[in-house]
């Protein structure tokens, strides 16, 4: 993980256990070079839950930018799956967030 750098902002214990059983992180952001990318990490079960209810409440579901699913959301697989995004060259499609905006350094 020399070429990128994984940021959970809210990184303890509960978070953890939160992620794992609501299925989804949105405090994951990864740094490469000067710039940050926000990911969207979801299980499929949790998307699921989200797309029935948005439907059924406004008739329609939009993902969230940057949205990745797993098939679990630990720090772990999460790590690891952003090892593979990597390599893969997702980030390049990726527009990066303002650093400004999150107080990112």
């Amino acid at each position: 993980m020399s070429n990128f750098t994984v940021i959970f902002t809210d990184d303890t214990e509960l978070a953890e256990y939160e992620a794992a059983n609501k299925g989804y992180r949105n405090d994951v952001f990864v740094k490469i070079q000067e710039d940050y990318f926000n990911l969207r990490v979801y299980d499929i079960v949790r998307l699921k839950q989200d797309f029935e209810s948005e439907v059924e409440e406004y008739g329609y579901y939009s993902a969230e930018p940057n949205l990745v699913l797993v098939t679990e959301v630990t720090t772990d697989n999460v790590l690891k799956i952003i090892t593979q995004l990597y390599e893969d060259g997702y980030f390049n499609h990726l527009k990066p967030v303002d650093k400004k905006m999150f107080n990112l350094t």
